[in-house]
Order: structure tokens, then sequence, then C-alpha cells
């Protein structure tokens, strides 16, 4: 069953008082990543491109192990976090939907920091494309973009489109967007500020198209970059919904890439040096804090909103309800309260960020709607009891529990997957078929949502 969460059911004895640790109101950095998986150093996997900035980061913090998005995709996720209120509740499923008109009188997280005195400042994706300035949330929004785009694809021999490219961009860091999003990130941190600020600065790659300066090409010589695993038959026992959705949503041309084995080989090799683009911009911002009037003072929580395939699954690209688009790296410092270099492998949502900053940051006025929980408790004791599961959506109807040990799929016509994780974390065997199992997918279906929103008006549905 769907539970709903208010935010202090937790009872008093969890509260956190940061005023006896820091004089003032906890500042807030709030740092974004866009379509960033699971290789990355913090969660330690042996694919990971080299990240140490976000590694010095998890070194000083505490990392969310077994953290899992709201749903996989950018317009969605970002809503449930933002709002605290999962696609099923909001009908928020697609990119294209515009989630303010949808709410317009829903409280999001940046704008409930408003509320609270705070200033609030957007820098960059903090929401999805031109829904990034809503002017409910912030003070202060820059928008930054892409960046450069070379006209002619990088990528010559797949035939992709638009944002379907990859490859080493030779130009000055300034004509990325990122980069000048953490530049202005930086100056903002070296500048007084009158009041507590909450600042968001979300950065767009490893986003596709995968287009970063040759230097972070070079950290991934072409013979040494690691392929994933992937099993020819993989998808044989997979039933037809989900087959439907990897195939539609995986990207054009993918036979080609999965051919050719150089073009995919190039492709991650591109994502991994974006992922080391972009570590370097969150170092910027990181150093620049640390510089800064507000070092001991400021909270830190950095978040992807999915993740993404790169051949997993015969996949590439997001929307699926498997492993590979839905963990993510998620990070806390709290001065006063994590430990350094702590790890948490209990199972977190991203809807549990809402939850848990305005916890810490002891905000008024806390909207009773949120369906995350905060995440306090596992701040205070990694290892805390913590029997819930991570749910995401994909698309309507299309739901995954996630616990520590299993995954659960049930898909909107009824269709099943299970994956037992302790053996098996490629996810090659559906055991959703085996009678075995069946107390295992009824413990896990009663955390499926109840109810199914219908979905939202898209933007093209708006202007008729």
């Amino acid at each position: 069953m769907k539970r709903v969460y208010l935010l202090f059911v937790l009872g008093a004895a969890l509260s956190v008082n940061l005023s006896a640790a820091t004089p003032e109101r906890p500042n807030v950095l709030f740092i974004a990543v866009d379509d960033m998986n699971d290789w990355v150093g913090p969660l330690e996997d042996e694919e990971a491109a080299l990240t140490p900035n976000m590694d010095a980061l998890s070194a000083s913090g505490e990392v969310f192990s077994r953290a899992y998005c709201s749903s996989p995709a950018c317009n969605p996720s970002r809503t449930a976090i933002l709002t605290g209120m999962s696609a099923a509740t909001t009908g928020i499923y697609l990119n294209d939907q515009p989630w303010r008109p949808h709410m317009p009188d829903v409280v999001t997280l940046p704008q409930l920091f408003r509320e609270n005195g705070y200033l609030s400042v957007g820098l960059g994706k903090i929401y999805h494309n031109r829904y990034n300035g809503d002017k409910a949330s912030w003070d202060v929004y820059k928008r930054f973009g892409h960046g450069i785009w070379p006209e002619d694809p990088v990528e010559t021999e797949y035939p992709g489109k638009g944002q379907y490219d990859w490859g080493p961009v030779d130009a000055p860091d300034p004509a990325f967007g990122d980069y000048n999003c953490a530049t202005e990130a930086v100056k903002f941190l070296s500048e007084p500020q009158d009041r507590p600020f909450f600042l968001g600065v979300g950065f767009i790659r490893p986003h596709l198209p995968f287009y970063c300066p040759p230097r972070f090409f070079d950290l991934y010589p072409m013979d040494e970059v690691v392929m994933p695993e992937v099993k020819d038959d993989d998808l044989e026992d997979i039933p037809l919904a989900g087959k439907k959705t990897a195939w539609k949503y995986r990207g054009p041309n993918y036979k080609k890439m999965e051919s050719q084995g150089d073009i995919m080989r190039r492709a991650i090799q591109a994502y991994r040096a974006c992922i080391s683009f972009t570590d370097e911009q969150v170092g910027r911002v990181l150093d620049a804090l640390k510089n800064s009037p507000y070092a001991d003072n400021t909270i830190v929580v950095l978040w992807s909103d999915h993740g993404f395939h790169l051949g997993e699954k015969q996949h590439f690209t997001k929307y699926t309800l498997w492993e590979e688009s839905d963990r993510v790296l998620l990070i806390f410092r709290v001065p006063g309260v994590t430990e350094p270099g702590t790890v948490s492998s209990r199972t977190v949502s991203l809807l549990d960020l809402y939850p848990t900053l305005a916890q810490l940051c002891e905000l008024k006025d806390v909207p009773t709607v949120l369906e995350g929980r905060s995440l306090v408790p596992l701040m205070k004791d990694p290892e805390e009891a913590w029997p819930y599961p991570a749910v995401t959506t994909n698309f309507y109807g299309n739901h995954a529990v996630r616990s520590e040990r299993w995954r659960y799929i049930r898909y909107e016509n009824g269709d099943e997957e299970l994956y037992d994780h302790d053996v098996d974390p490629n996810e090659w065997t559906n055991l959703a078929n085996d009678p075995a199992y069946a107390s295992v997918k009824t413990d896990l279906a009663q955390w499926l949502p109840t109810t199914n929103a219908p979905n939202a008006p898209r933007e093209e549905e708006r202007k008729h």
C-alpha cells in the first residue's frame, strides 16, 4: 500500500538542533547532476569514472550507497524531488508535462526555503529545461544551457540525430555551460550574504550529447575503456511490457552500436569523460565553499536525477525500471551531524531529500503531502533499522520496488519481473514466474502505489 508520511512523525527523539553546533541557521548547497549513473568512485563500481572531487566529498560526509530515483527521466524525477511527491501522485510522468500549471499551489523545496527567510538562488539545471525559472522557487535564477554544440556530428560513424552524439570538443572551458555555471557558483560563495541561503547548482553533463574538452578523454584511452557485461539472451525472460519499453527508448539505431563495438566503446569513453568533466566543476564549487566564510555552516547534498544504460540489458539511455536507470549517487555532508567517511547501505529514495533538508534546517510550515522520509536517523546511525524500499515509476502505471536485496517490477498490464541482487547484481535472471518467490512478490507489492494519477496535460495539449 502507498504510505504518506508527515515530516516529523519520527518523534522528538530524532529532532536535530543545529544551533548547538552552529550559531546561525545552516546554508544549503544543493548540487544536481544530470543522467549520471553509478559509475562513480563513491559507489566503488569497477566501471567507475575518475571522480576525485566527489570522492573527497564522500570522504567528508555520508554516502547513501543504495539511493534510487523516483522516476528515470529528468522532468518527472526532478518534479518529484522538488515537490516531495511521486509521479503516481502528481501525474508528471513525461518530460513535456509542465508541472507548475498542473500544480499551481504546490510549495517546492526552494520555495519553502524562501518562505522561511532564506535567499533562494538557482544556477543551471535544477528543474527540467524551461521549468527551471519557476518564479515562486527562486529569488535569483540563471540559466547556462549546454554551451557549445558543433554544427556537424563529432561521432561520424553513428547515424544518430539531435543529442545522440559524443566526442571531444576542442574549445576553451568557458564554451561549456557547466563551466560557467560553476563559475557563477564560485562567485556567489565568494561574496558576503546577509541571510542564510539555499544555493542550487545544476550540471547538465553527463547528459547527451557527450561533449567535453579533450583532456577528459585523455583519461580514458580507448584500449583501456571498461565495457559493461552484456548477456546476449538477457531479454528472453523479460515480459512483453518490459521489452516494449526497452526497445522504444533505447536510442535510435541501437543495433549499429551493438554490432560495431568501437561505436559503443567511444560512447562509453565519452560518458566517463563527461562524468570527470562534471566532477571537476563540482570540485571548483566545493573549493570555493571551503575557502568561504560559509564552510562550517553549510549543508552539502549532491545527487543525480537518475541513472543511464550504456549497453546493459541491451539498452542505451534511461527510461527503464532496471538498476542502471534507477540507481543514483547521493551524498550528504551536514556539519555537526554526519560523520566523515560514513556509508549507509539502507535503501533510500530521492523523495527523501525534501523532508531531510526541511528537518535539518528546522523549516516551518512544511507541506503535509510529502511522501519521502527524513534521512536524519540514518545520519545518526547509518545502519539504523530501515524497512522501507524505494519505489520508482516509469510512465503511467509502471513501478519498481527496490529493497536491499530485491527488485520487483510490475507493469501497467500486470507483467512482472523479480531479481535477487544477492546473487544476480546484473539482473539477468527474472524470477517472477517461479512459485518459490510468490511470498517475496507479495511482500514487495504492498509498497506499490495504490492509485495512479492520470497523465498531466502535455505541452502541446496546453496550446490548444
